[in-house]
């Protein structure tokens, strides 16, 4: 039995040997025709090659071609892409100025400037007056001077006297506001279309971004653009004015008027920028305002989100406390009686100015103070002491995104003949994000004006037209260069 299990063994052995020489000296056969297989391999790359090229392709486009409107509809679908956005530096701020010291004017000087001594220029973007007078009183509350008040409601004097006795509940609410949520970039039409919902409204946010804003782009629709859609396109009124207060807010609430304020603002996950809000309440008791927010919602029940007084006052302040009032025209006398001395156009440029000083005083790192004390002599044309306010403001530090929203420093620079500020200004704007503000390119074309450089002149006022085709003041200066 041995012997037969080593033979059978033996043989077995030999016959795997033998088969494994054959597999050894037999050629690999490919196993279809054509080398499929390393074909294969190869479009496997070049595919993966492709998606790498692609990907990074796409993010060039989408980092330095797309617009911002476009880049957050894409965030919006892919959230993972927010991570390609050039970002800004949130630290980034207005440069100081480059030949300061305007008319030897020291910090001391503006604070102790008298109130009066200077003359109001027309507001460019407000609306033309009509040959119908109601139609033309209407509009003119945009700009009244002290003697259009006496016209349009002589049973208001004195104001002043009548607006502190006016007695108002310690607390009220509006009602009938819808809160409209705003779409990207668009918290002007989106408020001023909730402060018209209350007159029963019903045009949407679009409608009236259509109007203030051609370019969704635009960074910023100033309050005097509001007012002359509401005046323009509505059957109501509005009117603005720079250097409330927070007991004025409060009257116009009581006696059923919206409120729309101007202020700083910094939500969580952002840096700061500019945001309207809609006032719909306040009460004293609790010592808060409610507002509708475009971005935040409406609080607690649609109530409002509550934000306390000294919160309000201090968002507000860097936009030197202005407010848009809508109205129906048959209450416009109300609205002359609670402005008071503020339904003259350099009255409340002088109040405004007044309260700059106080709080400049109080405390003189305070960069609002400075800036908003530059903005109420713009408003007086008082260039020389605007540019040495607005010098003061800058050497403080302000938020590069200020010049998105107003433009002073322009005017001002721009009227003392500081040309390399005003340039200075510009380029701050369009490297970080301005080049969609129209005001960015209309004051570079007015300093290229300035310079005899027309052509580039020319160009930059078609820029800025080319932004916004309703932009009255670029659409005059270029029509000055062809005449």
């Amino acid at each position: 039995m041995y012997n037969i299990a080593l033979h059978f063994g033996l043989e077995s052995m030999i016959s795997m040997s033998r088969q494994e020489d054959m597999r050894r000296n037999t050629p690999d056969r490919p196993q279809s025709a054509g080398g499929t297989p390393r074909f294969l391999l190869w479009l496997v790359i070049g595919l993966f090659l492709l998606a790498i090229i692609g990907g990074f392709a796409g993010i060039y486009v989408f980092r330095n071609v797309l617009r911002p409107g476009q880049q957050q509809r894409i965030i919006d679908i892919a959230p993972f892409m927010s991570a390609f956005v050039a970002r800004t530096d949130p630290n980034a701020t207005i440069p100081t100025a480059i030949s300061p010291g305007s008319g030897g004017i020291s910090p001391e000087d503006l604070l102790n400037a008298p109130l009066v001594g200077g003359t109001v220029e027309p507001d460019e973007e407000a609306p033309d007056a009509t040959d119908e007078p109601l139609e033309a009183a209407m509009l003119t509350l945009a700009r009244l001077t002290g003697a259009s008040i006496a016209q349009a409601a002589p049973d208001a004097a004195p104001a002043a006297q009548e607006t502190a006795a006016i007695s108002i509940p310690r607390e009220h609410r509006l009602f009938g506001i819808r809160h409209v949520q705003q779409t990207w970039n668009n918290c002007g039409p989106a408020n001023i279309t909730m402060a018209l919902s209350f007159y029963s409204w019903q045009e949407d946010q679009e409608y009236a971004a259509s109007f203030l804003k051609p370019d969704r782009e635009d960074k910023n629709v100033n309050p005097a653009e509001m007012v002359a859609f509401v005046n323009e396109q509505t059957n109501v009124r509005a009117v603005t004015r720079m250097g409330g207060d927070m007991d004025l807010i409060k009257q116009f609430i009581a006696a059923e008027f919206p409120v729309i304020i101007e202020t700083g603002y910094a939500p969580e996950g952002y840096d700061w920028i500019g945001h309207y809000r809609t006032v719909v309440g306040y009460d004293d008791n609790l010592q808060q305002f409610y507002i509708y927010d475009s971005y935040l919602g409406t609080g607690e029940n649609g109530a409002g989100l509550a934000v306390p007084y000294m919160e309000f006052d201090r968002d507000w302040q860097a936009f030197n406390r202005t407010f848009i009032v809508i109205y129906h025209p048959d209450r416009e006398r109300e609205v002359v009686r609670i402005l008071g001395e503020r339904a003259d156009v350099a009255r409340s440029a002088e109040l405004a100015l007044e309260v700059a000083q106080q709080e400049a005083r109080a405390n003189p790192r305070n960069q609002y103070a400075w800036f908003n004390m530059g903005t109420s002599l713009v408003k007086l044309g008082r260039y020389e002491e605007a540019a040495a306010a607005f010098d003061q403001a800058s050497q403080i530090g302000l938020h590069f995104r200020m010049l998105w929203y107003q433009f002073g420093p322009y005017e001002a620079y721009y009227n003392v003949g500081r040309y390399d500020d005003v340039m200075a200004l510009v380029n701050v704007n369009l490297n970080n994000g301005g080049t969609y503000v129209e005001e960015t390119h209309y004051w570079q074309g007015m300093v290229y004006a300035a310079q005899g450089q027309t052509d580039l002149a020319r160009q930059a006022f078609n820029r800025a037209l080319g932004h916004n085709p309703r932009f009255v003041a670029a659409q005059a200066a270029l029509d000055e260069l062809t005449a």
